[in-house]
């Protein structure tokens, strides 16, 4: 990214510290947008949309492609049409492609099963025996003497 927050040109698409997809891979299309706007909105192609081939990216390792496959399919795509900017739509579809990416690509930690503390079953048995003298004092007089 350059000091204005666009993407560089020739830079590509940094989606995590050990990925960065070329520019070549992005295919681009643009539109009008939707929404109130008038002539400007109507005429100038300012939505955005970006589109990623996972299938046929070079820049993925075959763990990367094998996950990214799974989770989002052989394409992934991100728009924008928010802005009256082409530019910065153009910019907002690049961080949503890049966020869906890194989020296809992250590993989930294993849950390791931990006993419960010492502590938190003294506790535990504590509010257990306090609620059921709470209702052994509700119960009626005498009922006890049967």
């Amino acid at each position: 990214m350059s000091p204005a927050g666009r993407p560089a040109p020739r830079e590509g698409l940094r989606v995590n510290r050990g990925l960065v997809i070329p520019p070549e891979e992005l295919e681009w299309r643009f539109s009008t947008s939707g929404g109130p706007g008038g002539q400007h909105a109507n005429r100038a192609s300012t939505r955005a949309e970006v589109r990623f081939d996972v299938a046929a990216s070079s820049s993925l390792g075959p763990r990367q492609r094998a996950r990214l496959l799974d989770r989002l399919g052989p394409v992934v795509r991100a728009s924008a049409g928010e802005e009256r900017s082409q530019a910065r739509n153009r910019a907002l579809a690049l961080e949503r492609l890049a966020g869906r990416l890194a989020a296809g690509l992250a590993v989930e930690r294993t849950r390791t099963a931990t006993a419960p503390t010492r502590a938190s079953i003294t506790r535990r048995l504590e509010q257990k025996r306090r609620r059921g003298e709470l209702k052994r004092r509700r119960a009626a007089p005498g009922a006890e003497d049967g």
